[in-house]
């Protein structure tokens, strides 16, 4: 007969085969990590070739003057493009990686759970910033998209880790507050899209991939 003591365990292992099972539970911390360098190089490019000048004061030039108007956009264009495409390629490496090791598949009912409670945030964002770049709101474009890539990661974490809630959290603080600082978007995307990723692929890396 079996004691308290294992009963209680195969209770765990029954919740852990649960929560697996409608769970994608193989996001790596790794790239997390170069998701956030791949950020901060973009936006060192980015201070490289503008300074502390906000895109919105380059774009609406104090005398009126729109010479830079293609340069600065294609500049913008290019480089979050390959910041975007660089860390979606790391995420896709790594995770996909991680779930070879754990014996998960990369695409199951889980991930797919994940990937659309994602989408639906992200592409509503997405839009919106498309229409504030059209009306030339140049300056709510930064504080948005920290917004909604933060309300993505808590509607997505009910489908993975929990960890990632608050890393949502902290994203949509950050957008809040550049909404209130407009101008400095160029420093509140770096602080989200940077230094924040790499705080938080650490800490998952640690606290789950050490020791695999």
């Amino acid at each position: 007969m079996s004691t308290p003591h294992e009963q209680l365990d195969a209770l765990k292992d029954i919740k852990n085969m649960m929560e697996r099972s409608s769970r994608f539970m193989s996001l790596s911390g790794i790239s997390g990590i170069c998701a956030g360098c791949f950020a901060l190089v973009g936006a060192w490019f980015a201070f490289h070739q503008f300074g502390y000048r906000d895109y919105y004061d380059i774009y609406f030039d104090v005398n009126g003057v729109r010479e830079t108007r293609s340069h600065v956009l294609l500049f913008i264009f290019l480089d979050g493009a390959a910041v975007l495409f660089a860390s979606m390629a790391s995420m896709l490496f790594f995770t996909a990686r991680r779930a070879r090791k754990n014996k998960e598949k990369m695409i199951d009912a889980a991930a797919i759970r994940l990937l659309g409670n994602i989408l639906i945030p992200l592409i509503t964002g997405g839009i919106l910033c498309i229409i504030l770049f059209i009306r030339e709101d140049i300056a709510l474009i930064a504080p948005c998209t920290l917004i909604f890539y933060g309300l993505a990661l808590v509607n997505g974490s009910k489908y993975s880790l929990n960890d990632i809630r608050y890393l949502g959290f902290l994203q949509i603080g950050l957008g809040l507050l550049n909404a209130w600082y407009i101008g400095y978007g160029l420093l509140f995307w770096s602080l989200g899209f940077g230094v924040l990723h790499i705080l938080y692929g650490s800490y998952m890396w640690f606290k789950y991939e050490r020791g695999e």
